[in-house]
């Protein structure tokens, strides 16, 4: 076990849990084993299932294949046999409770609909192929069906080799549908056109779509999956989502996949819930099947079945759309009996008490053993909220492989202090212990809030901090302390948390200029409005508005991090802190970041002990150019006073000029001696 032990050097609090990390570690070991036959064949070659089930075009013809052990008959239906049971169309039982029809070429034709009509003991009912690559929703009915896709021409890559830049990874957060500035669904040829010259414009680096797994009920912003092989029809073809990502690679940015394999939505007739009229088939049965607060089925992560079935959704979205990776969606919900559900995790001893579901952790483990097989530049990330250790440590060194965990205890963080505290009591050594606070062995994606704060019912950073103020005082010229407090609080906000990353940093599709208001897809609650289910790109454009001086901030801001080539593992030094005048200063390399988080009080020739030498500003969010006060002269240079004191550490005295409720960053200039 002398593998697994990397994680326990690294930490050596999880001594006592050895037993437990090196146990978690041999299990994936044996059940990749069991998989690949000892070894026999690769993990990726394992994870090939999209290459046999599902709906294929053959040199004579096509062939059907669906794995579904308690169906008694199953019988192909469509728009090319009017929907009825056809004997010429019902499969055939072959072996370990597979299905299978050959067709003649003539029989299926591209955009042709169809289903399974399902037989067992006791009862029948239609079924979407759960190997599905394309569904469609019928615009009148509502209903549902999977569709022949087979393009005259197909679309072929252009870009080959991408790498995506991981120095840092710069994430933007975005959902195709809801991009349009039109009250509508938008597309991919959309965002392809209007939207990613905008994110490559804002220096990001990294798009990471969310609802591309075909869902039933538009509102669940992608996370009740209906058909796992199926991009959302909703948006396009996939021909126009390959096009996106291609066009994304050209422009040097990686596209990463929110992907569900945490949950599934419980619909029968569009899911997988009883798909072969039995409950057990791909997921839990008894206590476990539901989800206690999603209203979703639980896979069940023991079956060998369902490990080649999320496995070779894995593999599939890398080959098939040439998708950068991963962010995976409800990894705490996977690694717990409870779902993490009224859990604490106040101590190492809440990750090994016997309460982990070793099936999923065996399951991510492998999963991202894969991908990195498949594609070794692929990133994944872990939505994971109870910091269980190891969960982005390497396979090989005992962890479960992914390559980042998101920091959600940052979001939460920022929500908390602007709800329940006054200004004059934001804590700088508070901030910089919830922003610095992860394990040092794993990598971390940070961001100021994400989706989740923009959900209906709740708020995002901008709305909490100006509210109603925004929909009259957000013009040029109109001076109103709500709104001049909530953006200079936005830009310090989000300069402390992404210039801190030891990873990467995200911002969701919008936030970065401040776009007020919340998310609310279509329902029923709200006479089905779009309303609130798209973005108002109009606000940052509108030069007679505030909004660009956001977005403009955010723009300096990601151009600053890229350009110190790994940003991320620069080594982070606190210089000062204090919480009576609320300033906290750092350094990260050669750059000084300076924070006054003071309401009310600006400092004159505030002293801080800095490497000796000449600084230059480099940002500020007091700048006029991005709707700040401009009250100090960011053109003067600005040079250490010696001290005898640490003259042999040759440090100095840097004296600042710092506005209430500003940050500036400083550029220590190299000098030839």
């Amino acid at each position: 076990m002398q593998q697994s032990l990397n994680l326990l050097k690294s930490d050596p609090w999880l001594t006592p849990y050895e037993n437990a990390i090196n146990g978690r570690h041999k299990y994936a070991v044996n059940r990749e084993k069991e998989l690949t036959g000892n070894g026999a064949q690769t993990l990726s070659a394992f994870a090939s299932g999209h290459l046999y089930f599902g709906l294929h075009k053959t040199p004579g013809g096509w062939v059907l294949r669906e794995w579904a052990p308690t169906a008694t008959a199953i019988y192909l239906i469509g728009t090319f046999n009017n929907w009825r049971k056809d004997e010429r169309y019902r499969m055939k039982r072959i072996e370990n409770g597979k299905w299978e029809i050959v067709l003649e070429e003539d029989s299926l034709h591209h955009e042709d609909l169809f289903k399974l009509l399902m037989e067992w003991d006791g009862g029948c009912g239609e079924r979407i192929p759960a190997w599905a690559r394309r569904v469609v929703q019928d615009e009148q009915t509502k209903i549902f069906s999977a569709q022949v896709w087979n393009p005259a021409s197909p679309y072929v890559f252009r870009s080959e080799g991408f790498r995506p830049d991981t120095s840092p990874l710069l994430i933007y957060e975005c959902h195709i549908g809801m991009a349009a500035e039109e009250e509508k669904v938008g597309t991919y040829r959309e965002f392809r056109t209007h939207i990613l010259p905008r994110i490559v414009k804002d220096g990001y680096n990294a798009i990471q779509i969310m609802a591309i797994q075909e869902h039933p009920y538009y509102g669940s912003f992608g996370y009740h999956v209906s058909s796992f092989f199926s991009a959302s029809s909703r948006f396009g073809t996939p021909e126009e989502l390959k096009e996106l990502i291609d066009e994304a690679h050209s422009l040097g940015v990686a596209v990463i996949m929110d992907i569900v394999h945490s949950h599934a939505v419980k619909n029968e007739v569009e899911g997988l819930g009883r798909f072969d009229g039995s409950y057990g088939q791909y997921f839990y049965q008894g206590d476990r099947r539901e989800h206690p607060a999603w209203d979703s089925l639980c896979f069940n992560y023991g079956k060998n079945e369902v490990l080649h079935f999320l496995l070779s959704n894995c593999k599939f979205w890398l080959d098939e759309y040439r998708f950068d990776g991963f962010r995976f969606d409800g990894v705490t919900s996977m690694l717990y009996y409870s779902h993490g559900l009224g859990e604490s995790f106040t101590n190492y001893s809440d990750y090994y008490n016997g309460h982990q579901d070793g099936e999923a952790i065996m399951y991510l483990t492998l999963a991202n053993k894969l991908i990195h097989q498949v594609n070794p530049r692929a990133v994944t990330i872990a939505e994971e909220v109870s910091g269980m250790p190891g969960l982005a440590v390497g396979v090989e060194d005992g962890g479960y492989g992914f390559d980042y965990r998101m920091a959600m205890n940052i979001p939460d963080y920022w929500i908390k202090t602007i709800k329940e505290k006054k200004d004059e009591d934001w804590s700088p050594s508070s901030i910089w212990w919830e922003i610095t606070n992860r394990r040092a062995d794993e990598k971390t994606i940070s961001y100021a809030e994400s989706h989740d704060q923009a959900m209906v019912g709740d708020k995002t950073i901008v709305f909490r901090l100006i509210d109603a103020q925004m929909y009259w005082h957000m013009q040029k010229g109109d001076r109103c302390f709500a709104v001049d407090r909530g953006m200079a609080l936005h830009k310090m906000i989000r300069l402390v948390t992404a210039s801190t990353i030891n990873g990467g940093y995200l911002n969701f599709m919008g936030n970065e200029f401040g776009h007020p208001e919340w998310i609310d897809f279509p329902r029923q609650g709200n006479n089905w409005s779009y309303k609130y289910a798209r973005r108002q790109w109009h606000l940052v454009d509108d030069t007679s508005l505030t909004y660009h001086y956001l977005g403009d901030f955010d723009r300096e801001m990601i151009s600053l991090i890229k350009g110190v080539k790994d940003f991320q593992r620069m080594q982070l030094f606190k210089i000062w802190d204090n919480d009576g005048d609320q300033i906290l200063a750092y350094m990260r390399q050669n750059l000084l970041f300076v924070f006054n988080f003071n309401p009310n009080r600006s400092f004159t020739g505030y002293g801080f002990l800095t490497p000796e030498g000449e600084y230059e500003v480099v940002l500020n969010t007091d700048d006029k150019r991005f709707g700040g006060f401009g009250l100090a002269d960011d053109a003067i240079r600005h040079f250490t006073q010696s001290d005898s004191l640490y003259k042999g550490e040759r440090k100095g005295w840097l004296k600042l000029y710092i506005p209430a409720r500003s940050a500036v960053v400083l550029r220590k200039l190299l000098t030839n001696n």
